[in-house]
């Protein structure tokens, strides 16, 4: 077995949930009849929306950690923090969709992972760079 599998699974996993969030806001303007290029109009296309890009800004940031944690410190590690981050991020878009006051816990606890991870990431490069 690959030493990386879980790291690629969970960055798999964070790909379908990009694409999930790219097929809601999809959903969105038919259901609501928002003409690209147009990013505005009805509330809950403007809520999917704002979920595709905050995750979308999330990934770029989130990705490269999870994979310098895993390589310098832990895959297992990173496997299981990334997994809590991708919840987090699932909670996140849940509950911004349902009702966007409640969207803060899934958005703290993936914040949380993502502060873990690059803590853990930079502790584990500074660790290689001083043996």
């Amino acid at each position: 077995m690959n030493a990386y599998s879980g790291p690629a699974l969970v960055t798999l996993a964070t790909a379908l949930l990009l694409f999930s969030c790219a097929a809601y806001v999809g959903r969105c303007r038919i259901k609501f009849g928002i003409q690209a290029p147009a990013t505005s109009g009805h509330p809950q296309f403007e809520i999917a929306y704002r979920i595709q890009m905050n995750t979308l800004e999330n990934t770029v940031a989130f990705l490269p950690v999870l994979w310098v944690f895993a390589i310098f410190l832990s895959s297992f590690w990173a496997t299981g923090i990334g997994s809590v981050w991708l919840l987090g991020r699932v909670w996140y878009a849940w509950a911004y969709a349902c009702d966007p006051k409640t969207r803060g816990k899934g958005f703290l606890v993936s914040m949380l992972a993502f502060g873990a991870l690059a803590l853990g990431g930079a502790w584990g490069v500074l660790r290689g760079l001083l043996v």
